[in-house]
């Protein structure tokens, strides 16, 4: 597991709640709201060993294609997912999509609100 630590953004204010985000410009009310919804639950934790294309994630989590696909973008848009190309023999490439994060973490601190972090994973030799 990685100690590398990368967090989300800038200082925003939602709903009364502060965030404090380190890191790629990403913003926590996207990655909260993609954590919260069960569809990208389901997308996350398929993608947890291997890259999936989007057929594969809907055969495997039984969540209809037009939904698939927009809680793929929402994800990958959040940083949860990222995209790869998988290239096949017949020259008909696909997109796959892997897991992006080890853990995502909040914490809670009186001053700065709420922080959210994503520790990465090892580069895989290859990638």
């Amino acid at each position: 597991m990685s100690s590398n630590t990368a967090g989300f953004g800038r200082n925003e204010n939602a709903g009364g709640l502060r965030f404090r985000n380190r890191g790629p410009e990403v913003d926590s009310e996207t990655v909260l709201a993609a954590l919260d919804d069960p569809d990208c639950r389901k997308l996350l934790e398929a993608t947890t060993d291997e890259a999936l294309t989007a057929q594969e994630l809907v055969d495997r989590c039984d969540v209809p294609r037009s939904t698939t696909y927009r809680k793929v973008e929402r994800l990958t848009e959040a940083g949860l997912l990222e995209e790869q190309v998988r290239l096949r023999t017949d020259g008909k490439h696909a997109s796959e999509y892997r897991r992006a994060f080890e853990d995502v973490t909040i914490s809670l601190s009186a001053g700065d609100g709420f922080e959210v972090g994503i520790s990465q994973p090892e580069p895989v030799a290859g990638d």
